[in-house]
């Protein structure tokens, strides 16, 4: 492999069928305002590299994963394409797998490691990575101050996206298996779920609803405005805790981070766990009758109302204009 000009090596996330994950766009796409992306995917199937191109990444890199193993194969191959490309940076996906990978091989490779930011930029020292701190309040900037940064980023946070190549250089890549100890991995089943709306962590709009929905029942209303919308669903910790969704659906510090073009509040009155999982959203709209809200405090837009009054004529004003 000849080595690109500014090089950011990317791992891309791995699908149960093999493909990329919906992450890899923005991956690439930040690679690619820092660099060249160079992907680099473990266990993928014989499509993968295709679409890795298709996202923006003029060279692919595969290797062999071991499906019975956690993480350790992965941080292997890390280790090999790293020595291969001497990029600049390392990014990879916020996600579960990807942070667990990045941490071991920072750690590893001894290098500096950047989690959950949701930007990066190069200065004439070198890249640097942007992070929302303290519930949103604050955007801080971090940078290594030897050798590459790895870097986690924050999943639907970048909007940038890499032009496609059409014939990318793909090239197998030879990892020596490090031996290192790996939690093992039994029999994974696939569990089939039919849904028309997008998955929370990733979506370009969300609609999330508060403990002001006051019922289980009355909570369809949030997800009527998501349908009319084609928005997934999201809730405040208050909302969970009552009961009203299940826990995969929370938003904020000890839920799910967001960062949508559309993020919309209802019921929500806007505690700063909350505002820590969606103050990054593009634009904020939220409606609530308590003027006082602290949810207000970050909204582009603000409805004070009854939402049992307002929300049925937004829909109806979505579906007028279908």
């Amino acid at each position: 492999m000849n080595r690109p000009e500014n090089p950011v090596l990317v791992l891309v996330d791995v699908d149960p069928s093999g493909g990329i994950a919906s992450s890899t766009a923005a991956l690439l796409g930040a690679a690619s305002t820092i660099g060249t992306p160079v992907a680099l995917i473990v266990g993928g199937s014989a499509e993968a590299p295709a679409q890795a191109a298709a996202a923006g990444a003029s060279v692919v890199l595969t290797a062999d994963g071991d499906a019975t193993a956690l993480t350790v194969p992965v941080v292997d191959a890390l280790h090999a394409a790293f020595a291969q490309v001497q990029p600049d940076a390392v990014l990879a996906s916020h996600s579960i797998a990807g942070r667990d990978a990045a941490g071991r091989f920072a750690a590893r490779a001894r290098l500096a490691l950047c989690v959950d930011v949701v930007g990066v930029s190069r200065d004439d020292e070198g890249v640097v990575a942007h992070h929302s701190v303290y519930g949103g309040s604050y955007l801080v900037d971090a940078a290594a101050t030897f050798r590459a940064p790895v870097i986690t980023v924050r999943q639907g946070a970048v909007e940038a996206r890499a032009a496609a190549v059409a014939a990318p250089e793909v090239e197998a890549l030879s990892v020596d298996p490090s031996g290192m100890a790996a939690a093992s991995v039994g029999p994974v089943e696939a569990l089939a779920a039919t849904s028309t709306r997008p998955e929370l962590r990733g979506a370009t709009r969300v609609v999330s609803g508060g403990r002001g929905l006051a019922s289980k029942e009355k909570f369809a209303l949030v997800e009527d405005l998501a349908d009319a919308l084609g928005a997934a669903v999201g809730a405040s910790r208050a909302a969970v805790d009552a009961g009203y969704v299940p826990q995969s659906y929370q938003v904020g510090q000890t839920g799910v981070s967001v960062s949508p073009q559309l993020y919309v509040a209802l019921g929500i009155s806007g505690a700063i766990q909350h505002r820590a999982g969606m103050q990054t959203s593009k634009t904020i709209v939220a409606i609530n009758k308590d003027g006082d809200a602290p949810i207000f405090d970050v909204a582009d837009f603000g409805i004070v109302g009854d939402l049992f009054t307002v929300v049925p004529q937004v829909i109806a004003a979505l579906e007028a204009r279908k």
